[in-house]
């Protein structure tokens, strides 16, 4: 199958159902392009957990503070 991202035709590629919808892809890599969020401070893509707040998704507390949402901390 061909990867959607990449276009590379590849024996073992991944199929990854997400909000409803079927993708293909042939590595880790290219599900993470085409699927992470990205943080709304400072563009990353949001692999881990993340944070969402003010109706944005941010890699961390401290883009988010960056971002002027004061209310989400590090855990201390």
């Amino acid at each position: 199958m061909r990867c959607e991202v990449c276009g590379n035709d590849y024996d073992k590629t991944m199929t990854i159902e997400y909000q409803g919808a079927e993708h293909v892809f042939d590595s880790f890599e290219c599900a993470i392009m085409a699927l992470a969020p990205t943080c709304g401070n400072c563009g990353t893509r949001v692999i881990g957990h993340g944070t969402e707040a003010a109706g944005r998704i941010f890699c961390s507390a401290h883009c988010a503070g960056s971002a002027g949402v004061a209310e989400v901390r590090d855990r201390v």
